[in-house]
């Protein structure tokens, strides 16, 4: 059978197994034996049960989902599940009521509209109102859960999305390609350096690498997470002493003394330094003839100030003749 796009899967086999449940049942309560015995009498209950059964159906279904809607977060799960019980009640009760008044409009059932046969019927409605708020609820909370699964599943794949663009940025390919020719250079040149050059080659990358992991650490965790001053030091040494193989004298970076520092008590995100330097150099021209001077300094007061002479580059854009 094809199921309507109004019900979900679960409700729709659950109301294909309540209909030969409460047909029967609720046809005994409002006509009585006849509808057994009388086969013009059942085909006329079973047309009327059908469709004041899925009268009933959709009617409590929107009033379910409109109180599920109204209270949907987990905390309010009990506040929802009174609400939807008060809410299927009442409506229960006037589905009830216009149940045994249809059936009394039609002469062949031979109900009669009052209380005695309104009751069973109010009795029965309020049972499987019930089963049915537990089972929309049921489905509500774990549609909720497979969502905040997929939901959580999504953010680990844009966590670790983030840390392998992150840990691409922190290779920087185009340093590395640089670092390579300069080292194919003195290799040529000066093989006596070339030696050197691999080491501190292999430190800038590991300190790179061991940062980008503790960055991606701490964002995943939310805290920030730092090193020393002496470590980040230490690599801006080795690090500038390969821009300087790079650029010569076109760069010129000034750090300061170690000795005059107390740098135990000085931290600071990983590769702080390096960006700033980077920078730097990215939005200033540089020559030998002028070059870009990068002064690394601490204050008294404990501050790091990374400043440099303002030589901004002039992009020229080639622009077409008229046409």
């Amino acid at each position: 059978m094809h199921r309507p796009r109004f019900f979900s899967t679960y409700e729709w086999w659950y109301h294909l197994f309540m209909m030969p449940l409460l047909f029967p049942v609720g046809n005994y309560y409002i006509i009585g034996t006849r509808y057994f015995t009388d086969l013009l009498v059942f085909i006329v209950g079973t047309c009327l049960v059908f469709g004041l059964y899925w009268l009933s159906v959709v009617a409590l279904t929107i009033a379910i989902r409109a109180v599920i809607k109204r209270y949907p977060t987990a905390s309010q799960t009990l506040r929802r599940m009174l609400v939807m019980l008060a809410v299927v009640s009442a409506l229960t009760g006037l589905l009830a009521c216009l149940d045994v008044w249809v059936y009394s409009s039609v002469p062949l059932t031979g109900t009669q509209f009052i209380w005695p046969v309104i009751r069973p019927v109010l009795v029965l409605g309020l049972l499987f109102g019930v089963f049915l708020c537990m089972v929309l609820g049921l489905v509500y909370m774990y549609s909720q859960w497979n969502k905040d699964l997929r939901e959580d599943e999504e953010l680990q794949r844009d966590v670790i999305q983030g840390q392998y663009d992150s840990l691409k940025g922190q290779l920087n390919p185009h340093f590395l390609f640089n670092a390579l020719d300069s080292l194919a250079g003195l290799i040529r040149e000066e093989p006596r350096h070339a030696e050197a050059f691999v080491d501190k080659l292999a430190f800038v990358y590991r300190y790179m690498l061991q940062s980008g992991r503790q960055l991606n650490a701490a964002a995943t965790a939310g805290s920030g997470e730092l090193v020393t001053l002496l470590a980040e030091l230490e690599f801006i040494d080795s690090y500038a002493d390969l821009l300087n193989i790079r650029y010569g004298q076109s760069l010129q970076i000034e750090r300061p003394d170690l000795r005059k520092i107390p740098l135990a008590n000085y931290h600071l995100p990983p590769l702080t330094i390096q960006s700033l330097i980077d920078n730097a150099i990215k939005q200033n021209r540089m020559s030998a003839h002028d070059p870009l001077i990068i002064r690394i300094e601490i204050t008294t007061e404990g501050w790091m100030q990374v400043t440099s002479n303002r030589q901004q580059k002039v992009n020229r854009i080639a622009l077409g003749g008229p046409g």
